[in-house]
């Protein structure tokens, strides 16, 4: 008997592996389709995503673009959980972990953020998938466990180099959230949220008295890049995580 989603969700959290059988189409286009399999229910996730945004993505809206019913998606993965788990898993897997070096960890982890940070880019909104989930799968562990020996390699306390691993992961889920937020209002042209540095710029100049610092500091509250800030960012925090390491 073929394994179930669950017992084969099971096996990839233990083992790194996927018994994935292709599934059964029946029918008369049965021979012409492709089969349907995790890796097939993946790389057409991935593809809808890159095109429409994570929002986009359901489960009857794939099956329908696999010309399937959710039913034999169901078969594959135990749900959209799951298929969550596993995209998020895949973009984890392309990460590139260095060598921990102490006398370059700041460099390090900066550079896993960054590699991080792109692969959710690419993925309008995917990093959603990220939040509220334990980690569970093994590539997304293989992560969280580079971050950690960089981190300890570089002389961060236990403690404190795993909570710093976990607050490095949120920030930059949530940096790359927002900005597919911010590209997909700016791709519909929604000019009441999404402006440009010039127009703010203008709407601060114009600010009631109530707001003499925002409008003395405009130039300094629009200066910058969203990677400026990004890299601004992680390194406030690693200033933290290094103050951690002697105590202060």
């Amino acid at each position: 008997m073929a394994p179930t989603p669950q017992e084969r969700r099971a096996a990839r959290h233990q083992l790194g592996t996927d018994t994935d059988a292709p599934g059964v189409r029946r029918g008369p286009s049965a021979g012409r389709k492709r089969p349907i399999t995790v890796e097939a229910i993946i790389s057409m996730a991935f593809a809808m995503i890159e095109e429409e945004g994570f929002e986009a993505l359901t489960m009857r809206r794939l099956a329908t673009a696999l010309e399937t019913g959710p039913s034999s998606l169901y078969a594959h993965v135990v749900n959209k959980d799951d298929l969550d788990e596993l995209l998020i898993g895949r973009l984890c897997a392309r990460i590139d972990l260095p060598e921990p070096d102490p006398a370059q960890w700041r460099q390090q982890i900066t550079g896993v953020c960054t590699q991080l940070r792109d692969q959710y880019l690419r993925y309008p909104g995917i990093s959603r998938a990220a939040f509220a989930a334990a980690p569970s799968d093994l590539d997304t562990l293989r992560v969280g466990e580079g971050l950690l020996a960089i981190l300890l390699a570089g002389g961060i306390p236990p403690q404190a180099a795993a909570w710093a691993m976990d607050s490095l992961m949120l920030y930059v889920n949530a940096y790359s959230l927002e900005l597919s937020m911010a590209g997909k209002r700016h791709e519909r042209g929604d000019g009441a949220w999404v402006v440009e540095r010039d127009e703010l710029l203008r709407r601060f100049a114009a600010l009631p008295d109530a707001y003499p610092q925002t409008r003395r500091y405009a130039e300094e509250l629009t200066a910058g890049t969203t990677h400026d800030r990004f890299d601004f960012t992680l390194g406030l925090m690693l200033d933290g995580i290094e103050r951690a390491r002697s105590g202060q």
